[in-house]
């Protein structure tokens, strides 16, 4: 649903917060009501009791006499009256009092036709005094069997004012409170969930998997050590794989040696070029697939380096073995690196641009938080659509990147792959006048040297 929160504390935030909440509207809706009986009973009770009282005597006195008793009952605050109508307004009427008023006649075996109340109100006389608060009454009123109405105004303690008010913020109050209690355990216990996708994210096989200490519930702490465990069965595989993989390559490079061996004396010497050539391309495919499937793994260990001299070396090596390879003179720049993987990185990158523009430019800059590291050439470039497919494993373009050309379609993943451990990427461009591979590296800010070099 797209109402609800996407993380996992939001989500428990709302959906308890949502019931919660209508829990206690409906908690404050029975509170209010049992309080708004209680306080009839206690504030108008007693009018009701003596209002009853009242046309009980009322219906047992003879016509003559009902005036005079009328004004007999009209002591201590209390008016009574004989009238025509009821003198209580449609809209002033009380259905909680009018109930009241007629279970007390019942009781008392007092037939009333019909009864009207008002719930207690100031009494008219009495709402501006100036020597104290105003007296409240209540207006009750009930049909004698000749059609008569008995009206009473009986005085009657005032409502409480601020019940609803005290109600309301009590159960705000505790709505807040047991809301805050909720909040405070679910972040409490998506915090061993976000360390767990935390290291699952730092993992890369290179090293050893950040352990996560098992916290939390018991269920949480069953699959926080059990992501741990799979993280170790994880890495013994890799070192598995990665002896294995040592193992098949030195099985085929002793029989490949012997057989270059063989081959410088074969006749006639075109086809022994031929064949020492085919060897040496198998055993170059060989290297780069046992270096793709060990990228990320090697051991070598991160440690600082200045890249604009590691980059500037390998430029250097090129430039003596009279390669055109341009390079502009670069701030120093350490960071972490594994320096003999980074630089064979470059390398690729350079053996691709003097492989297809005949030429490369290798610069080193500053970009943001990142550091730039630059090959471009004058080749035929790579379309747009081609550019993810490029950098795959074994992935060549059928009319200018073949094994006619040379390579084995390697190159850019090896890159990408060793790129990739370092935690940066590989971005490649079409320039339209050739092609621009960028290796980003993170962590400049941190680490970065200023001034040339």
């Amino acid at each position: 649903m797209r109402l609800l929160p996407r993380s996992l504390v939001g989500r428990m935030a709302f959906l308890l917060g949502a019931a919660l909440a209508v829990a206690q509207l409906a908690n404050f809706g029975l509170i209010l009501n049992e309080r708004e009986k209680l306080a009839l009973a206690q504030n108008d009770g007693p009018a009701i009791t003596r209002f009853a009282g009242a046309f009980a005597d009322m219906s047992a006195a003879e016509d003559i006499f009902r005036k005079a008793l009328a004004a007999d009952l009209s002591h201590r605050g209390a008016r009574f009256a004989l009238r025509a109508d009821s003198g209580i307004a449609e809209g002033d009427r009380s259905n909680a009092v009018e109930a009241r008023l007629a279970e007390d006649l019942r009781n008392l075996g007092a037939n009333a036709q019909e009864v009207r109340a008002s719930a207690a109100h100031p009494q008219p006389s009495q709402r501006r005094r100036a020597d104290g608060p105003a007296r409240y009454a209540v207006s009750l009123a009930a049909r004698l069997p000749d059609g008569q109405w008995l009206a009473g105004t009986l005085p009657a303690p005032r409502r409480d004012p601020g019940l609803v008010t005290r109600l309301a913020a009590a159960t705000l109050l505790l709505y807040l409170v047991v809301l805050g209690v909720t909040i405070a355990v679910a972040r409490r216990l998506a915090r061993p969930l976000h360390n767990l996708a935390m290291a699952a994210r730092q993992f890369r096989g290179r090293t050893a998997p950040l352990r996560v200490e098992p916290s939390g519930p018991d269920d949480l702490r069953e699959a926080i050590a059990a992501f741990n465990d799979m993280n170790q069965r994880l890495v013994a595989l890799l070192d598995e794989k990665d002896g294995m993989l040592g193992a098949i390559g030195h099985d085929l490079r002793t029989p490949l040696a012997s057989l270059r061996i063989r081959l410088e004396n074969m006749e006639p010497a075109d086809e022994r070029e031929a064949a020492i050539s085919k060897i040496g391309e198998i055993t170059a495919t060989l290297e780069d697939i046992l270096s793709l499937a060990t990228s990320g793994r090697q051991r070598e260990p991160l440690r600082p380096a200045d890249v604009t001299a590691l980059i500037e070396t390998a430029v250097e090596e090129y430039q003596d073995l009279g390669e055109n390879v341009a390079w502009s003179p670069a701030v120093r720049h350490v960071l972490p690196v594994q320096p003999s993987q980074l630089k064979r990185a470059v390398q690729n990158l350079i053996d691709n641009a003097i492989k297809y523009g005949g030429s490369a430019t290798v610069t080193v800059a500053a970009a943001g938080d990142m550091l730039r590291i630059e090959v471009t050439d004058r080749g035929p470039g790579i379309p747009a659509g081609q550019i993810e497919r490029v950098m795959r494993p074994f992935y060549r373009m059928e009319e200018s990147r073949n094994r006619e050309t040379g390579g084995s379609g390697l190159g850019l993943a090896i890159t990408k792959a060793i790129a990739e451990s370092h935690g940066g990427t590989l971005v490649l461009e079409d320039t339209g006048e050739g092609l621009r591979a960028c290796i980003m590296l993170p962590g400049l800010g941190k680490s970065r040297t200023p001034g040339p070099y």
